[in-house]
């Protein structure tokens, strides 16, 4: 009986996983808002019924998937690599290149998060929610900015605000089809340190040691 309860909790994780996945895929292909719920179960290769066995609707799959997410978020933070010292370039380099990689991988999932809040004041109440969370979670890497005599360009939770606005924009702007027309390709390791030399400057109002 044990072997049939474990058969069946994989078999609906396994549903699970194959519905996200299918989910972000078509997603990528159509927008968030214009896939319905069979596009993503014909995508899975799942019976159209198998859905409502895990998500009551396409939004509470997307729930789902912003969880996913923060779980992966809060996975890159314990990495022993991670400073939080923003003094040292290095360390925004290493935050900056964390984040890029991470719009890169999930960049279908982050513009339908994107598009859901605009037609659900619930869904845009929880995504910035998250957004805030995030953000929070770096505050603190300030502090070592204040600590050391440097000036930042605001308080820090309007400065934490700014920087997260303008490295989440210049990801969207290259990481998610089209970009702009004529522009030089950049890749990654330039996108990353253009923008800590800009962030990193930005906050200490000093130019970043390293050659980023």
């Amino acid at each position: 009986m044990g072997v049939v309860t474990t058969s069946r909790k994989e078999k609906a994780a396994e549903t699970e996983a194959a519905l996200k996945e299918a989910a972000k895929r078509v997603f990528a292909e159509r927008g968030y808002l214009n896939t319905k719920i069979t596009d993503i179960t014909r995508e899975a290769g799942r019976a159209a019924g198998s859905f409502y066995n895990h998500f009551a609707g396409k939004e509470e799959l997307l729930e789902a998937l912003l969880a996913d997410l923060s779980a992966a978020g809060d996975a890159s933070a314990e990495l022993p690599e991670h400073s939080p010292d923003f003094t040292d370039p290095a360390a925004v380099r290493w935050h900056i290149a964390a984040y890029w990689r991470f719009y890169r991988q999930n960049a279908a999932t982050l513009v339908a998060l994107r598009q859901a809040a605009m037609v659900s004041d619930d869904f845009a109440r929880t995504l910035a929610r998250f957004g805030a969370r995030e953000q929070a979670d770096v505050a603190s890497h300030l502090a070592h900015i204040v600590r050391a005599g440097m000036r930042l360009p605001a308080e820090p939770e309007t400065t934490i605000a700014m920087m997260f606005g303008m490295v989440d924009s210049f990801a969207q702007l290259w990481l998610v089809p089209p970009r702009p027309e004529g522009w030089r390709e950049l890749s990654d390791d330039e996108a990353i340190d253009a923008l800590t030399r800009f962030v990193y400057r930005g906050l200490t109002g000093r130019d970043p040691e390293g050659g980023y």
